[in-house]
């Protein structure tokens, strides 16, 4: 059994093969286009497909997502609104099974089944990095929702952005003060010069005070959208990855310092917060792991 995994993000495209146990076997990976995404994503599917032997294609898609249609619309690809991408996988790969997840959905499989989520059944999966994104488990099987787009802390509300205007049309959201993009933004009006997350990282590790706040800022506004979630959902866990979410112990140390200070209720003082183990290849795994025969049917489009 092997599982032709697509993961459909903002700044890059990745498709791969994924073992039953977990290993990708095979990837290919390219910038997001600003045109022509569904071109470049078809190339690289077929590319790792060559040659192998298919029986299911999951796909992880930056949100939102539109489990009923088969649709997605991710807000960081404007060249993609109700795009088809199930029917457009199924024409390319006529009688094999297509299920889709959002990517935080995604990440929160890939982990529990393969990475730091092992034996946690309650948890959350989260990914920091142009956007910021995020999926749970209950009782070790994905929540979709009514849609598909359950999990989507990435649009809660944090204190102290009230005033702050998110891509998505609502005003406060995590993703626009704790994504990469929004931090250095951030730090630019601050008088900052860079113009990447990992060039704010690195600046913060070079004792830069402007960068050194912003991944603070970041830190605690993921803290405190992690303390909300576990008292919501009675969560163990939370997995963070994504790239901006490797900048480092002032982003780390203020996401968890944040979220104790919020868990006070008995059920949420135990809660854990660790990196993801399976690193930016948690989110193309988790959608291989939709194609497993034993993953239980968490009600996404198949073919």
């Amino acid at each position: 059994m092997t599982g032709l995994a697509l993961d459909i993000g903002g700044t890059k495209l990745a498709a791969g093969l994924i073992s039953p146990d977990g290993e990708l076997l095979a990837e290919e990976r390219s910038p997001t286009p600003t045109t022509g995404v569904w071109d470049a994503a078809a190339t690289l599917l077929r590319a790792v497909a060559d040659g192998h032997a298919i029986t299911g294609v999951g796909i992880a898609s930056a949100g939102p997502v539109n489990i009923e249609a088969g649709t997605v619309s991710p807000l960081n690809i404007p060249d993609w609104r109700d795009f088809p991408i199930v029917d457009a996988v199924r024409e390319l790969f006529p009688g094999v099974p297509v299920r889709m997840a959002m990517d935080g959905t995604c990440t929160a499989l890939g982990e529990y089944r393969f990475g730091a989520g092992r034996g946690t059944p309650d948890m959350l999966g989260m990914i920091v990095s142009t956007g910021v994104g995020g999926g749970v488990l209950l009782d070790g099987r994905p929540v979709g929702g009514r849609t598909g787009n359950a999990g989507h802390i990435g649009h809660v509300v944090v204190p102290g952005a009230e005033d702050i205007a998110c891509a998505c049309g609502g005003i406060g959201c995590l993703e626009a003060v704790a994504s990469g993009p929004s931090s250095v933004r951030w730090a630019n009006e601050r008088g900052w010069t860079g113009s990447t997350g990992l060039e704010l990282s690195e600046s913060a590790q070079a004792g830069d005070a402007i960068a050194l706040a912003a991944l603070r800022r970041s830190g605690t506004a993921v803290g405190v959208a992690i303390a909300s979630a576990a008292a919501l959902l009675d969560l163990d866990l939370a997995v963070v990855g994504g790239g901006f979410a490797q900048s480092g112990p002032p982003m780390w140390e203020s996401m968890r310092r944040a979220a104790a200070a919020r868990a006070g209720l008995s059920f949420t003082r135990g809660l854990r917060i660790v990196p993801a183990e399976l690193g930016g290849r948690a989110t193309l795994i988790g959608a291989g792991a939709l194609t497993l025969g034993d993953q239980p049917d968490p009600g996404f489009v198949q073919a």
